[in-house]
């Protein structure tokens, strides 16, 4: 019995290998286009991908998907702007000097709860797979111009099939992200946001067909470098032309629409970027001493301590958007908030106000005589 045992044992590992031979030898050319995806990284037959990245989930039930800007290396500013309540946070390597080991040190700090991103420079692999590698949840592709582009991205940022991701470790998937209903590498294409901004005439003329590849989450209309890249301010007829065919193109192909976070009242945006950290700060600062301001002058009366907190909130949103001029529309906007704010107000309200403009004025002289005009504009006593 043994014996027979060991021919049939023997003539099964014979056939097997004929076969495994006469496939080798098969001399017909491999073709890609013609290989089936295997199912190695399905989910069981019935189960949903879980979206565990709440920046994804909040752009899915229509935002608001607020995102801080974040230009500083320290990892405790990151963790401060992680739990102050934004979704995501976009670490800013378009136009800093971070290293992405320093990004990395800020993401496994405080991996939430706001989600981690970044802006990266380019749409290369070296760029997208370094952010995904070491955490980012959100990819922003600045200056996306073409649909060549806007593919580069999505092949960088998504695992196959869909995209050309490696997979190859990284702090993200090794550390933070390793135990994700479902497994990191099996959701992740369900829950990465992609971001793709459009920032110029060419990028807004093809904007509609951007937008309608699979894996873009959201495009961006950007505001300030539409107004570089057209020589028309936000307000004028061709400049609202633009971000007009932005919304048209996000809409018609049913993604997110983005934009500075003043625009939150503009009809079919639902994704935002917000300040950067120093705004914050001298905004959160202005309001802290402006209060006690106010308790410290309602010891003569209840007058002064009203003109002065009324005034507070328009002149901290001045401070931290014009102290130091990062986005000149977000500057002209506070002053724009400001000098509305004030209007039939108090002497008092109004020289808290012209203080403010005159210690941005001083600071910032390029930016006087744009300052002035919007003052003359608003028809107050201010002088500058």
């Amino acid at each position: 019995m043994n014996t027979m045992r060991l021919a049939f044992a023997v003539c099964a590992t014979l056939a097997l290998s004929t076969t495994a031979q006469a496939q080798t030898t098969d001399n017909t050319p491999f073709r890609a286009a013609d290989f089936a995806y295997g199912p190695r990284n399905d989910l069981p037959a019935g189960q949903p991908a879980e979206i565990w990245n709440p920046a994804k989930r909040k752009l899915l039930a229509g935002g608001p998907l607020i995102g801080g800007t974040i230009r500083s290396t320290d990892p405790r500013m990151y963790c401060a702007m992680a739990e102050a309540g934004y979704d995501f946070l976009w670490v800013e390597k378009q136009h800093e000097a971070t290293e992405w080991e320093q990004a990395a040190r800020m993401w496994r700090t405080c991996p939430g709860p706001a989600a981690p991103g970044a802006r990266v420079a380019f749409e290369n692999e070296k760029e997208v797979q370094i952010a995904t590698d070491m955490g980012a949840t959100v990819v922003v592709v600045p200056t996306v111009d073409t649909v060549e582009e806007a593919k580069r991205a999505i092949e960088w940022t998504y695992f196959p099939p869909m995209g050309r991701r490696s997979s190859g470790g990284g702090q993200g998937p090794g550390e933070i992200w390793n135990d994700v209903p479902g497994g990191y590498r099996q959701t992740w294409n369900d829950n990465v946001v992609l971001i793709l901004m459009i920032e110029t005439l060419e990028g807004v003329e093809n904007a509609r067909a951007i937008a309608k590849l699979p894996g873009v989450s959201a495009i961006f209309a950007a505001s300030g470098d539409l107004g570089n890249f057209s020589g028309y301010k936000e307000g004028d007829p061709e400049y609202e032309r633009l971000i007009t065919e932005v919304a048209h193109a996000a809409e018609e192909a049913g993604v997110g629409l983005c934009g500075p976070l003043r625009w939150a009242d503009r009809p079919g945006f639902t994704c935002f970027q917000a300040s950067t950290e120093s705004a914050d700060i001298k905004r959160g600062a202005q309001a802290e001493i402006q209060e006690a301001m106010a308790a410290f002058q309602g010891r003569s009366g209840p007058s002064a301590a009203a003109a002065n907190t009324a005034a507070s909130v328009p002149v901290a949103d001045v401070t931290a958007q014009c102290a130091t001029i990062t986005y000149e529309a977000d500057c002209y906007a506070a002053i724009e908030k400001a000098l509305s704010a004030v209007k039939g107000g108090s002497p008092q309200e109004i020289q808290a106000v012209q203080a403010s403009l005159s210690d941005v004025v001083g600071k910032n002289p390029n930016h006087a005589e744009r300052i002035r005009e919007m003052v003359a504009q608003s028809g107050l006593a201010i002088d500058l």
